[in-house]
């Protein structure tokens, strides 16, 4: 099935951002940045901070995947609605995310309700059903 222009470019800038994400937590990890500022100031020590930020990174590379195989930029054999399925939830989990960013102490987790926000409604345009007749002729 071949994606229109509005999901292509949405799963496009929503890998983009995903990628600044994950170098986000690199730097994190890389220590460039303090971890102080992630997780709501709860990180009580390196340990914590490397199993949190290993395991965000590796929760946004999977995401990157799935958009990966529904843009079918990998070639896959996985059924359209487990992919809709898994993107469903991260719609859930970022709009919630988006929820506790506003209710959150330090303007800087705030700031990432603007980020979360975006991704779910990314996600929207790319989970969205289409209402306009495509052509399914072989011409």
């Amino acid at each position: 099935m071949k994606l229109s222009i509005a999901k292509s470019m949405s799963i496009k800038l929503l890998i983009g951002l995903l990628t600044l994400v994950i170098l986000f937590h690199g730097c994190i990890m890389a220590k460039i940045i303090p971890y102080g500022i992630a997780w709501g100031g709860r990180l009580e020590n390196d340990t914590q901070m490397y199993i949190f930020e290993s395991v965000s990174i590796l929760i946004n590379a999977f995401l990157i995947t799935v958009l990966l195989l529904k843009a079918n930029y990998i070639h896959h054999r996985f059924s359209d609605k487990w992919l809709h399925g898994i993107l469903w939830v991260f719609q859930l989990l970022f709009i919630l995310n988006t929820v506790g960013n506003i209710l959150a102490k330090t303007n800087f987790e705030k700031f990432f309700a603007i980020l979360t926000f975006a991704f779910a409604m990314l996600l929207w345009i790319i989970l969205k059903k289409e209402n306009d007749i495509t052509d399914t002729s072989n011409a």
